[in-house]
């Protein structure tokens, strides 16, 4: 396995412009497609198998959807103004409970597109200058635009799939 940085001790850069919203929207809207063609192919053996006590592929699938509820809620917060966004269960909880390992891949895989793709309808309906407007992000302790909190879903999104990425090929 390579030598990442954890997801917790990574910074972030949110130099750019809200003009790039539909970017980030896209590849928002992206991620379904490849957790499916990383995931559909494999056995379930090779997608519950935890390798380094670490989570399964499988379990890096359904934390994705475990979050997204989290992603909707925030996009809410935005929306009505809020100054301080939700904070999300830096245990992890419910990823652990919901024994992910024991589902269908399908379940979890269906659950996520269906749930990813109405964020991104609910993302698509905003006006362009609701992207500018800035929250406390709880856990980084810095303002966020919904922007950068897109941007920054979007690398934990890229994070776990690179990780699963990882998996398939050690595990092959």
């Amino acid at each position: 396995m390579s030598n990442r940085i954890k997801w917790t001790e990574r910074k972030f850069d949110f130099g750019f412009s809200t003009g790039v919203y539909p970017e980030m929207i896209e590849r928002l809207h992206g991620t379904p497609a490849r957790l499916e063609e990383y995931c559909c192919s494999l056995p379930i053996e090779t997608l519950t198998l935890r390798a380094e006590n670490r989570w399964s592929i499988q379990e890096n699938a359904g934390h994705l959807l475990d979050l997204e509820r989290l992603v909707q809620q925030r996009i809410q917060e935005y929306i009505a103004g809020a100054t301080a966004l939700h904070a999300a269960d830096m245990s992890n909880r419910k990823t652990y409970e919901e024994n992910h390992n024991d589902k269908p891949i399908e379940k979890i895989l269906n659950e996520f597109r269906r749930e990813r793709m109405a964020t991104v309808e609910q993302l698509h309906a905003l006006d362009a200058e609701i992207f500018g407007r800035i929250a406390l992000h709880p856990r980084l302790n810095v303002d966020m635009r919904l922007i950068d909190m897109l941007f920054f879903q979007a690398e934990h999104d890229d994070y776990h799939l690179t990780r699963i990425s990882e998996l398939r090929r050690s595990l092959a």
